[in-house]
């Protein structure tokens, strides 16, 4: 009985269950994380340029939004064209933190979580996707999204 204590130990330990989550439940309130990640607003212009370059988010190899001067605009994801009319700030936090908690075994990546993921290069273990500022300029950029708002304005 010992022995299979340990080997589930050592089991759970390797699949990553014990790294430490950087979003802490009591931030999570239903399917949003209504407090926002960062002291500083996040800024709308920065997160477009967060959503659509290859070097960042490139949420835009999923996403589309009308009026974005994104050639290739993707349609595996929804369109986010009027986001910010369906969801709140903190949804929107909450779906680019770590959509695997809204939907459990969507294709969606998790942009800011460390822990639990599979086949993670070495060079970036221990890092998450986007900083917390990125993840704030997003939110900011897909809030503006709504019905008429053609440049996110």
């Amino acid at each position: 009985m010992i022995r299979l204590a340990a080997i589930a130990a050592v089991s759970v330990a390797a699949c990553g269950a014990t790294e430490q989550s950087l979003i802490a439940p009591s931030q999570i309130d239903d399917d949003a994380i209504p407090a926002p990640l960062t002291s500083q607003p996040g800024d709308p212009l920065v997160g477009e340029t967060v959503f659509s370059d290859r070097e960042s988010g490139h949420c835009v190899l999923c996403h589309a939004v009308s009026g974005l001067d994104v050639e290739f605009q993707g349609d595996v994801g929804p369109d986010l064209s009027t986001v910010g009319d369906r969801l709140s700030p903190g949804q929107l936090r909450l779906r680019v933190v770590d959509y695997q908690l809204v939907r459990p075994g969507a294709l969606m990546p998790s942009y800011y979580r460390i822990h639990n993921l599979h086949q993670v290069g070495t060079a970036y273990e221990g890092e998450t996707i986007l900083s917390a500022q990125d993840i704030e300029d997003i939110v900011a950029y897909l809030g503006a999204q709504k019905v008429g708002d053609d440049d996110g304005s």
